[in-house]
């Protein structure tokens, strides 16, 4: 396997995309964070002293997407054609899980990372004076679809 961001004297690189065709692209990530049943009945009942905890967190994880190349060294500055943040609210945990899409000449597979991570950082922030137990686990690319790579589904899942 070649590693495609390390130059002739195996120092990074930023891979150059120009003569690559642009195409439509998707990626689908995912996040969790676990926390105290109590902790999940505060953010369902709008008690946080934050505020909502959710929309604050969905905004989070698209503003993180979009500045995904200023904390990612080797990530191209893309343009993000759409990003879309879900939660599922489970017993003792949240489940986050963002699409992210673009046409263009690479991959957009690290703003969904991102977002979900962001997402995630961004819930552990708004509850962390009633929950410092909180744990933030589990992020994964789902699915990506486009590009030289071709398609790709996690299996399992």
């Amino acid at each position: 396997m070649e590693f495609t961001h390390l130059n002739e004297s195996g120092r990074a690189r930023m891979v150059d995309v120009g003569s690559k065709d642009d195409t439509n692209r998707e990626a689908t990530a995912s996040a969790r964070i676990k926390m105290k049943k109590e902790t999940i009945a505060m953010i369902r009942d709008g008690q946080m002293k934050k505020g909502d905890v959710l929309s604050v967190a969905q905004v989070g994880g698209i503003m993180g997407a979009k500045r995904t190349s200023d904390i990612i060294p080797m990530c191209h500055n893309i343009f993000i054609s759409g990003v879309d943040i879900d939660f599922k609210l489970h017993e003792d945990e949240i489940e986050i899980c963002a699409l992210a899409k673009t046409r263009g000449k690479t991959g957009i597979e690290m703003e969904a990372l991102t977002a979900v991570s962001v997402a995630a950082l961004t819930i552990y922030d708004m509850c962390k004076a009633v929950d410092k137990e909180m744990v933030i686990s589990d992020i994964m690319l789902i699915k990506k679809t486009g590009g030289k790579s071709g398609d790709y589904e996690r299996e399992g899942i």
